[in-house]
C-alpha cells in the first residue's frame, strides 16, 4: 500500500467511528486530522471537501457490510433464514463493541437526508443494496418452504432493513441490545409460515 493510499485509508478509518459517534455536523476536520495524525493539506489532497470525505466513509462502511453479508449469507450448508439471522447477530455484536452507536447509514440518513440530496440518494442506495442481498437468501427460504409461498422476498428484505434501522436507533438511545433482539425475534416469528 502506498503512503498516499495509507494516508487516505487512515483518514477514513479514523473518521468512521468519529462520524458514528458525533455525526457529520459534529465532526470537526481539525479533530479528525489530529486523531489521524495527518496535516491539513493531506486531507484536501485526498478529498474535495468534508462531504466527499463522508461519502467515501460511507463507501468504506459498505465494504464492511458487504463483507459481513458475504460471510453470513454465503454458506449454503446453513438454512437460509439462519444465514440472514446470523448476519444481524453479527452486526449486533459490532454495535455492542462500538457502544451501541447504531448504524452509520441510519445516523447519517437521519441527520442529512433532509438537507443533502447527495447523502439521501447515497444512503437509500446502500439500504437497497443490503435489502437486495438479503432478498436472495429470503427467496431461498421461500423455495425451501421456510417462508410462505406467497411471500415477496424483496418486500420482506426491505421491511427487515427498515425494522432493523428503527431498532438500531432505539438501541442507541437506550445503549442496550434489547431493541435489536426483540425486533429480530418478532420479525422472524412473524415472517414464518402461518
Amino acid at each position: 500500500m502506498s503512503i498516499e493510499s495509507s494516508t487516505r485509508e487512515r483518514l477514513i478509518a479514523t473518521g468512521l467511528p468519529m462520524i458514528l459517534e458525533r455525526g457529520y455536523n459534529g465532526l470537526g476536520l481539525q479533530s479528525l486530522l489530529s486523531a489521524a495524525g495527518v496535516p491539513k493539506g493531506s486531507f484536501y489532497h485526498h478529498f474535495r471537501d468534508k462531504e466527499d470525505f463522508a461519502l467515501q466513509v460511507v463507501d468504506a462502511y459498505m465494504r464492511e457490510v458487504h463483507a459481513g453479508l458475504d460471510a453470513c449469507l454465503g454458506d449454503p450448508s446453513v438454512n437460509p433464514l439462519d444465514r440472514v439471522r446470523r448476519f444481524f447477530a453479527s452486526t449486533q455484536q459490532i454495535y455492542r463493541h462500538q457502544g451501541y452507536m447504531g448504524c452509520l447509514l441510519g445516523g447519517l440518513g437521519q441527520e442529512l437526508s433532509g438537507v443533502s440530496d447527495a447523502f439521501r440518494l447515497k444512503i437509500e442506495e446502500c439500504f437497497t443494496e443490503i435489502a437486495t442481498r438479503l432478498a436472495v437468501c429470503l427467496n431461498e427460504a421461500r423455495e425451501c418452504g421456510d417462508l410462505p409461498a406467497t411471500s415477496d422476498p424483496q418486500q420482506l428484505a426491505t421491511l427487515l432493513v427498515d425494522c432493523w434501522e428503527g431498532a438500531a436507533l432505539r438501541s442507541r438511545l437506550q445503549r442496550d441490545h434489547a431493541p435489536l433482539e426483540a425486533m429480530l425475534e418478532f420479525y422472524f416469528r412473524s415472517a414464518g409460515k402461518s
